[in-house]
């Protein structure tokens, strides 16, 4: 196993945890970072996140040549304010809106030895940035929300 992994996708801090977007190209990664960065988050990478283990964490962090770039399609690449690195917290995996589980199971994708959360939502979605800071926070305070039975 490597020490360092390069992945395809964006990286954002929000309380200085991490959280990786996946998908294909245009699935709409640099645009939920920028929703995310506009209320507060900060970007770690953009279009590639290198991947390290350090000790029982995941680090994310920006390839040297790209630290402080985000594309935004329509107006190109745009400089801004970044963390170095940050603890990976959440893996989302942008997908489109009928892929979407209503009440998915809780899922982990094994990273580098670790375990991650993982969850699928549409990256266009108007709540995406909503539901991504509340997992955040849920999973920032011991587990994700509890699901109630009636």
């Amino acid at each position: 196993m490597s020490d360092t992994i390069l992945v395809h996708g964006t990286a954002i801090a929000i309380a200085g945890e991490g959280i990786l977007l996946r998908g294909p190209s245009g699935a709409g990664k640099s645009d939920l970072a920028l929703r995310l960065i506009d209320g507060g988050a900060r970007l770690v990478a953009d279009d590639q996140v290198l991947l390290s283990r350090r000790g029982e964490r995941v680090l994310v962090r920006a390839p040297a040549t790209i630290a402080g770039l985000v594309e935004i399609r329509g107006v190109g690449i745009v400089q801004v304010e970044t963390i170095a690195e940050a603890p990976l917290a959440l893996i989302a995996d942008l997908v489109p809106a009928d892929r979407v589980e209503r009440l998915p199971q809780r899922r982990t994708e094994p990273l580098l030895g670790l375990d991650i959360p993982l969850i699928a939502l549409d990256g266009f979605a108007a709540s995406a940035a909503a539901k991504l800071r509340l997992l955040r926070r849920a999973l920032a305070a011991g587990g994700l929300p509890t699901i109630i039975a009636c």
